[in-house]
C-alpha cells in the first residue's frame, strides 16, 4: 500500500532501460574517475577512454538529467553527490557492482533474457553469455577474482553485525563452506581470538583465501582446503557455515550441499545457513530472487523452504538469529535430527 499522498512512478518509468544502462556503461568505463581527474569535457574524457566523443557527450547529458552530473555553460561536467558513488575509490563501492566487466554486472545483463527463464524455469546466463555462470567464473580468473572481491565487499558492508549475532566462540572451529577469499572467516577470527577456522573452496578462490588470511595475520588459526562442497568436507568442526550459498542453487543441488555438511558435522555440531530470511520467516528480497533465477537457477527461500530442504539432508531447524543492520539477513541454525 502506498503512503497517503505518495504517487508511485509510472509504468514507463518503472520499465525504462535507458537510465540503468547509462549508469552501468558509465560504471564500466570509469567515467566518474575521469571527471574527478580533471577530464571534465566529453572530448577530454573520450580521448582518455578511447570512445566516440559525441556519443559520450550524449551519455553524460543523460547523467545530468538523472542527477549524477552537473554541466556548466562551457560543457564541462562535475560529479554530484550521487555521481560520486560511481568513483572507483568511493567507500560505498557501487561502481564495481555495476560495471559490466565485473561478475555481478555481467550477470545482471542476463535480465535481458528473463523471458527465457520465465518460460523454461532455467537460468538465462548461458543464453546471454554462451556458458553457465559458474563455468564462466571457473574459466576466467579475472571474473572469478571480481566475484570474490564483490562477495568480500558484501560481507564488509552488510554483515557487520555477524560476529555478535551468534556465540561463535563456543564453536571452537568453524568451516566456511564455499568461503571464497576468506572474508567471512577473517571477520569471525578477528572478532573471536580463540576461534579456529577452515575455508573450503575451488582452486582460484582457495588461493585468494590463503593470501588474505596470511596478510591479515590469521594463518596460524586458519587453514584452506581446496575442494567442492559437492564432495566430502573436512569432518568434526563445531559449525559448517553456508553464507549466501544455498540461494545460488536449485533444490536438488541445495540438498546435496546440506547433506555434505550433515555428513561432516558431529552430533553436537551445527550447520549455519546465512540467507535473506525475515523476522516473519519469509524471504523479502524479490529482486534477488529473480537474479538467482537468471544467473544460476537458484532462488531465495524462506524458513519453511529451508527447513524442508534441511529435512531431506537429515537436519532440522533449531532457530534463527538476525544479523545486524539488515534485519532480513539471518543465521538459520540447523542440527542433526
Amino acid at each position: 500500500m502506498s503512503e497517503p499522498g505518495h504517487r508511485p512512478p509510472g509504468l514507463r518509468a518503472l520499465a525504462d532501460l535507458a537510465t540503468p544502462m547509462a549508469i552501468r556503461v558509465a560504471a564500466t568505463l570509469g567515467v566518474a574517475d575521469h571527471i574527478a581527474a580533471g577530464r571534465r569535457t566529453a572530448p577530454a574524457a573520450a580521448g582518455a577512454l578511447g570512445v566516440h566523443a559525441g556519443a559520450l557527450d550524449r551519455l553524460l547529458r543523460h547523467l545530468v538529467t538523472i542527477g549524477l552530473l552537473d554541466r556548466d555553460e562551457a560543457g564541462a561536467y562535475t560529479l554530484t553527490d550521487l555521481g560520486e558513488q560511481l568513483r572507483d575509490d568511493h567507500p560505498g563501492g557501487r561502481r564495481k557492482w555495476l560495471a559490466a566487466d565485473g561478475a555481478v554486472g555481467k550477470g545482471d545483463l542476463s535480465f535481458v533474457d528473463l523471458a527465457y527463464s520465465v518460460r523454461t524455469g532455467q537460468p538465462a546466463y548461458a543464453v546471454r553469455h554462451g556458458v553457465p555462470f559458474w563455468e564462466d567464473l571457473g574459466a576466467d580468473p579475472a571474473l572469478s577474482a571480481s566475484f570474490d572481491a564483490l562477495m568480500s565487499h558484501h560481507i564488509e558492508m552488510e554483515h557487520a553485525g555477524l560476529p555478535g549475532a551468534y556465540d561463535w566462540a563456543a564453536l571452537g572451529h568453524v568451516v566456511d563452506v564455499g568461503g571464497g577469499s576468506g572474508a567471512l572467516l577473517s571477520v569471525l577470527l578477528q572478532a573471536h581470538p580463540g576461534l579456529r577456522g577452515t575455508v573450503v573452496d575451488l582452486p582460484g578462490p582457495a588461493a585468494g583465501a590463503r593470501r588474505a588470511l596470511r596478510d591479515k595475520g590469521l594463518a596460524h588459526r586458519a587453514e584452506v582446503v581446496t575442494g567442492s562442497f559437492f564432495d566430502p568436507l573436512p569432518t568434526g568442526a563445531g559449525a559448517y557455515v553456508l553464507s549466501a550459498i544455498i540461494h545460488d542453487w536449485d533444490d536438488d543441488a541445495a540438498v546435496k550441499i546440506l547433506r555434505r555438511c550433515a555428513d561432516a558435522v558431529g552430533e553436537r555440531g551445527v550447520v549455519l545457513v546465512i540467507e535473506a530470511v525475515g523476522a516473519d520467516g519469509a524471504s523479502p528480497d524479490t529482486a534477488m530472487d529473480l537474479r538467482m533465477l537468471v544467473y544460476t537457477g537458484g532462488k531465495e527461500r524462506g524458513l519453511a523452504e529451508l527447513g524442508a530442504l534441511a529435512a531431506q539432508a537429515g537436519l532440522v531447524v533449531r532457530g534463527t538469529h538476525p544479523v545486524g543492520a539488515r534485519p532480513f539477513i539471518s543465521i538459520v541454525e540447523l542440527g542433526r535430527e
